[in-house]
């Protein structure tokens, strides 16, 4: 993707999450830390315009990696792993995507992780909307494991720099995002 397009993806994309997942005030996060903002990014990412930019940016990081497939834990990755199957296939490139449960399914084939299957040793890249400890990607990381799966890089929408980059990190996985919350901070 030229860089122009990928410029404008990314200010896009940037708009959108400030107007419309950006929120200040008290909440208590999933890792159960007190913050005073909020990022909503599935608000942005279930929006066609957001699921769009997002994924064309997120297959822009990857495209010089050797990778089966792109993925991550329900609920981040879901919107996003969508966008980017389409977008993939169309741009003559089709990467297969999956999602990890927080636990197997009860009934059927009890899997715990959804899509197209990965063979041993596939080389897989893992997404998320928003990283704070980077809990639900080591889950993430710990499943694949599991099953001979190589996790070689992690991304995210937006990186609140909370802990979530050291703890891939004992994992051997960078993480990369597209932005970081002090960039919404300004």
């Amino acid at each position: 993707m030229p860089s122009s397009a990928l410029s404008r993806d990314r200010e896009q994309l940037f708009g959108l999450l400030k107007a419309d997942a950006f929120v200040k005030g008290k909440v208590v996060l999933s890792s159960g830390q007190e913050s005073d903002h909020y990022f909503d990014a599935r608000l942005v990412t279930l929006s066609a315009a957001g699921a769009y930019h997002t994924g064309c940016i997120i297959l822009d990081m990857v495209k010089e990696d050797s990778l089966d497939a792109i993925g991550g834990p329900t609920l981040g990755a879901d919107p996003m792993v969508g966008a980017i199957a389409c977008l993939s296939h169309e741009q003559g490139r089709p990467l297969n995507t999956f999602i990890i449960r927080k636990s197997p399914k009860a009934h059927g084939k009890q899997q715990q992780v959804e899509g197209p299957r990965l063979r041993r040793g596939a080389r897989v890249v893992l997404i998320d909307d928003v990283a704070t400890t980077g809990k639900a990607l080591v889950e993430s990381i710990e499943v694949l494991s599991r099953m001979d799966v190589k996790v070689i890089k992690a991304i995210c929408v937006i990186d609140r720099r909370e802990g979530a980059g050291a703890a891939l990190a004992k994992y051997g996985v960078p993480l990369e995002s597209i932005f970081t919350a002090d960039e919404f901070l300004k």
